[in-house]
């Protein structure tokens, strides 16, 4: 599932920045298994925006926590849904140069997603 798949590597970058480590070698990781391992720079560029605002669980969190419906949710719509709305979402979570900064990485990654065959869910089908 391709939403399990970044919600893993969010909560590795997160978890490995608060050890105090590079979070992109740790997103890296799942992101192999699957073939889009050209997609974690890009979450690593968004998650920095974010630094440690975003309230992430743990990796063996068994449930959504914090932030990080939220960012499941902007990405889904950065790769399925209108660019405005996807804007929308990151403007919840960050302040406004952030959120339109956030963007590019965002595009770039749901783009390494699709190209891999992994897509998120549309949010705005039920």
């Amino acid at each position: 599932m391709p939403e399990a798949l970044l919600l893993e590597g969010m909560r590795r970058w997160s978890c490995a920045t608060r050890r105090g480590l590079a979070g992109l070698p740790e997103a890296r990781l799942p992101f192999i298994a699957e073939n889009v391992a050209a997609a974690a720079p890009a979450l690593d560029a968004v998650m920095r925006l974010g630094g440690h605002r975003f309230a992430m669980g743990e990796t063996v969190h068994p449930a959504l926590v914090g932030d990080e419906p939220a960012l499941l949710l902007a990405f889904a719509l950065a790769q399925r849904g209108p660019r405005r709305e996807a804007l929308a979402a990151f403007l919840r979570l960050l302040p406004p140069a952030g959120a339109y900064a956030a963007m590019g990485p965002a595009i770039g990654l749901s783009l390494s997603f699709r190209r891999a065959g992994l897509l998120l869910a549309n949010p705005l089908r039920g």
